[in-house]
């Protein structure tokens, strides 16, 4: 055998030894010592996502084989885009890296956003903490508004983190299906920030609040005070924990068609606060991590850290969200184009 040969035979059965290794790797012992960041795709906030996010990240290393370090790092941009870019196609597929973004971001590449690189029906979605929907308010004191019917006469000054997130699509699809008058600023870095320029007067409103998030941390006696005022539901269906009387838009639509652009956008809110993890991640360990998800979710304290940051534990798992997003995705391509018409033509205003 030639020197040349015998490099190349040695090279070959050390490559056919580290894949041997690599396979025979365990979910245990690739994760012992590793370190699992959870980004979430908006800027610091005491919304609920954030809350949910970094509570997960307390609890759940214990119930992962191998119970690696948990880490929370906020990734503002884009209204969610940016995160879920990321996570989708720079980020390492090996587990390692899980995602919470407002759900907004679901809708970004149905509607034709340009930024958009990734694909949320390949993404490895883990689970939900809550149920929620999406509802609009305004800052009580700020404007005469008290229905969804008086937004359609008067001028109301609303605030969002993205054009292409929940705060920015609503108003304006608001605007254009039904006639309501949102003018919509955006440009906040986050949801919170939003809140806070309600605080101050910049702003009489918010169309995309989550009703858990409103319920909870710094504004959970914001509806029960009257400090806001809900006008409108935002999901495909009422919810039985918001007030009977705040009318769902959908049924508000004026035909068939509307009804149906609405429900497009409506749609990701079935998906409470979605998490998930990159398309290659090996199947091994996507299992682990969803199976130490719903470990967490039953755990005792965790429930209990929540509860007294006001919010609740009441699950999504990984096959109804991933049932969420074929449905949102097989809309149909009329509804769709349409909805992507209108949010393109969108200023803010009629």
């Amino acid at each position: 055998m030639t020197l040349k040969s015998f490099v190349l035979a040695a090279l070959l059965v050390g490559a056919v030894s580290a894949s041997s290794r690599a396979r025979a790797e365990s979910v245990e012992e690739f994760y012992r010592g590793k370190t699992i960041t959870i980004y979430i795709g908006t800027g610091e906030s005491t919304n609920a996502v954030d809350s949910y996010a970094r509570t997960i990240g307390r609890f759940i290393g214990q119930y992962i084989p191998g119970h690696p370090t948990v880490i929370v790092s906020n990734m503002p941009g884009a209204g969610g885009i940016k995160a879920a870019n990321f996570i989708y196609g720079v980020a390492p597929q090996d587990g390692t890296v899980w995602g919470f973004i407002t759900r907004g971001f679901l809708l970004a590449p149905l509607l034709g956003i340009p930024q958009v690189q990734f694909d949320p029906q390949e993404l490895k979605w883990i689970g939900s903490p809550s149920r929620t929907v999406s509802v609009g308010a305004v800052w009580t004191q700020s404007t005469d508004v008290r229905t969804l019917q008086d937004a359609m006469k008067t001028e109301v000054v609303v605030g969002a983190t993205s054009p292409n997130q929940d705060t920015g699509v609503f108003p304006v699809m608001l605007n254009k299906v039904i006639g309501t008058k949102f003018k919509v600023v955006v440009g906040y870095k986050s949801v919170g920030e939003v809140d806070l320029a309600m605080r101050r007067g910049e702003l009489q409103g918010k169309i995309g609040f989550t009703w858990n998030s409103l319920n909870s941390g710094q504004t959970a006696n914001w509806v029960k005070d009257k400090v806001v005022t809900v006008l409108v539901q935002l999901g495909l269906e009422k919810s039985p924990d918001v007030p009977s009387d705040i009318p769902l838009a959908l049924d508000l639509a004026r035909t068939p068609e509307d009804r149906a652009v609405l429900q497009v956008v409506c749609a990701p809110s079935a998906t409470g606060y979605p998490s998930f993890m990159g398309p290659g991640v090996p199947a091994d360990r996507l299992q682990a991590i969803r199976e130490a998800y719903g470990q967490v979710m039953k755990d005792p304290e965790f429930v209990a850290t929540l509860g007294r940051q006001g919010l609740d534990v009441n699950p999504i798992f990984a096959p109804d969200l991933e049932a969420i997003v074929k449905q949102i995705y097989t809309a149909p391509k009329e509804a769709v184009a349409r909805a992507r018409a209108l949010l393109t033509d969108a200023d803010g205003g009629n």
